[in-house]
């Protein structure tokens, strides 16, 4: 990846809409109060609290799989996953300088935890399942002191490490049947455990919280209860609760000044608890599992992430949950900007259709149909109504203002609708399915008409596009075929055949010419008149090309794909101009707004980036 994008420019990241909610103890509040610090794909995100303002530290060529922030606040450190047998880096950002302080490559495949020392002099990172290594870095010299096996030869791989409060020598590991306190000896550059005594008690630790006086260490389990251990002993001080353990386990811990633990389980429930006897004072139920909590210095207000990808703010004193920012927590499957505005756009994923705010990225409106997935979206030229192509083989029509349902046409495919395009008199609906089939349908005042089948295609309908005039519409399929339609007499005019699965095609504005792309990695002009092949660019180096865009004038175009790369190409040089790395997964598509303003794009993980688009319209 870094030799491909070697001297191209970079794609200027504006903002972004995301956080990986999955990532134990994402969720990170800087000391200054103003910053909340967390990972989506292979960027940290540092989002001001008070105004939303977003800056973004990039570095990592895969998913930030762990994030860490030191006490004082000078350092943030990350870790990463990367393909099995490759190392792993992390690295250690210079928090106000935005900037990269020291690369650390040792681990392999998966760096699980990170954690830094009180005085800043230290960094511990725990290697994932495949290294189960502990390596403590001196942050100063930027050089690994010394390492060691996570666990004993008869427990389970370690899932998360902690620091002491007051003392850089001791650290704390768990996970799978392992508990472990660890003293640093620098002057033989070894560390050393201590395996605590839990008695009979077998437990998978998944999360690590030290009392500000480091005399217990409170551990989070999958068993729903927490262990209290005591820390200079090394041995198990209390259980509990035993009766009513927490459902789905505990995920997040924190242990506040007063005495209190604030935890988070797997199911949906925050909760307030006494330390003593682990007594429940105060809950309140969240979208999906808690994954992490950050709490303010004061402790009177604090911060949740969960698997939902949801972030929200709550209050110590009334322990109400106020919703901060919403995002998509899978796949987001395309994305659409409504014709002449670059103000909207919206996104389509699992379950639900969302419209967002270019300026602010907060949404606007959520449209939920449970239980199934939205494959395609566009708006019609007039902005009154969103068309939705739907995997339970419907096509459903809702207006963006309220979501409001408008029309929904039953049995519209066969095997779901995988693709889907707006006439731009507003009167006509072309729609693809996974049976191959396109089908033209006309808008009634009070229904709708399927007008014809047409059938040429052996397999799934990827892309629709139509001509301005209204009366061609092109497809692309994953049989190796694009075809030129005549809808109005609806019948085959052309078909482009390659040796590919194609995933996306684009006319020209001039629509002399279409571009398309797909599994084999190229990107190709053809004839629309003849069908002929005009050229034949490499469009990536690894994986397919599964979104892309060409600007209103024709002379820039843009593709993204499995190379987690946004690349934006002068259309006549076929010449890559600017790239984009951002994104931790599959770009799953883009689309650039009609003034050539921005640049909207999508990933599997869940991701929704907005980049400043270089090239100002002619």
């Amino acid at each position: 990846m870094a030799q491909e994008t070697k001297g191209i420019p970079r794609l200027v990241l504006e903002a972004v809409i995301g956080f990986n909610g999955h990532v134990p103890s994402g969720l990170r509040l800087h000391p200054d109060r103003e910053h909340l610090i967390y990972p989506l794909g292979c960027t940290v995100v540092l989002k001001r609290i008070t105004d939303g303002k977003q800056d973004f530290l990039h570095g990592h060529t895969n998913n930030v799989s762990c994030v860490s922030v030191s006490k004082s606040g000078s350092y943030i450190a990350s870790g990463q996953v990367n393909y099995m047998g490759f190392q792993a880096i992390v690295i250690i950002w210079s928090f106000a300088q935005r900037a990269i302080h020291a690369q650390l490559q040792l681990h392999k495949a998966k760096v699980e935890a990170l954690s830094f020392s009180p005085n800043d002099k230290y960094l511990v990172s725990l290697g994932g399942q495949d290294d189960d290594r502990i390596i403590v870095w001196n942050i100063e010299t930027k050089q690994a002191i010394c390492g060691s096996p996570a666990s004993g030869r008869a427990a389970g791989h370690s899932i998360t490490v902690q620091y002491s409060n007051t003392d850089d020598n001791i650290f704390v590991s768990g996970g799978k049947e392992t508990l472990r306190v660890w003293e640093l000896d620098l002057a033989n550059r070894k560390i050393r455990p201590t395996d605590c005594n839990t008695g009979k008690l077998k437990r998978i630790v998944k999360c690590i919280e030290i009392s500000e006086d480091d005399k217990f260490i409170f551990c989070g389990t999958t068993s729903g209860d927490i262990m209290k251990i005591n820390l200079k002993m090394a041995i198990l001080s209390d259980c509990g609760p035993v009766k009513s353990r927490f459902c789905q386990g505990v995920s997040a811990l924190k242990v506040l000044k007063s005495g209190h633990l604030l935890l988070g389980t797997g199911s949906d429930t925050l909760a307030l608890c006494t330390t003593t006897n682990f007594k429940t004072l105060k809950t309140v139920k969240l979208e999906k599992g808690v994954t992490s909590i950050a709490v303010r210095e004061d402790e009177q207000q604090f911060f949740v992430g969960t698997e939902a990808a949801q972030m929200y703010r709550l209050n110590y004193e009334n322990f109400e949950a106020e919703l901060m920012s919403t995002s998509h927590s899978s796949a987001v499957n395309d994305v659409a900007i409504p014709f002449a505005t670059s103000e909207l756009f919206a996104t389509c994923s699992h379950e639900d259709i969302r419209l967002w705010h270019k300026d602010r990225p907060k949404e606007l409106l959520r449209i939920t149909v449970p239980n199934v997935t939205c494959n395609s979206l566009d708006f019609m030229a007039n902005g009154q109504s969103i068309i939705s192509a739907w995997n339970d083989n419907k096509i459903r029509v809702f207006t963006p203002k309220s979501g409001r349902l408008m029309l929904i046409i039953n049995n519209a495919h066969k095997m779901g609708v995988t693709a889907i395009a707006g006439s731009k008199d507003c009167k006509r609906i072309v729609s693809g399915g996974g049976d191959g089939q396109v089908r033209v349908w006309e808008l009634l005042p009070h229904g709708h008409r399927l007008l014809e089948i047409m059938k040429e295609h052996k397999a799934t309908v990827s892309c629709v596009q139509i001509k301005s005039n209204d009366k061609e519409c092109i497809t692309a399929s994953s049989d190796g075929a694009c075809i030129v339609w005549d809808i109005v007499r609806f019948v085959s005019l052309q078909m482009m055949i390659a040796n590919t699965l194609f995933r996306t095609v684009c006319y020209h504005p001039e629509e002399y010419q279409i571009i398309t792309s797909g599994t084999d990695r190229k990107v190709a002009y053809w004839d629309v008149y003849d069908g002929s092949i005009i050229r034949e660019l490499e469009g990536s180096q690894s994986g397919a090309i599964n979104g892309m865009h060409i600007t209103h004038d024709g002379k820039y175009f843009v593709t993204g794909g499995d190379d987690k790369l946004v690349k934006v190409w002068d259309f006549m040089e076929g010449e890559i101009t600017h790239v984009g790395i951002a994104h931790g997964g599959s770009i799953t598509s883009m689309k650039i707004c009609s003034n050539s303003n921005i640049l909207v794009s999508t990933s599997a993980d869940g991701a929704v980036l907005r980049w400043k688009f270089p090239h100002s319209p002619s």
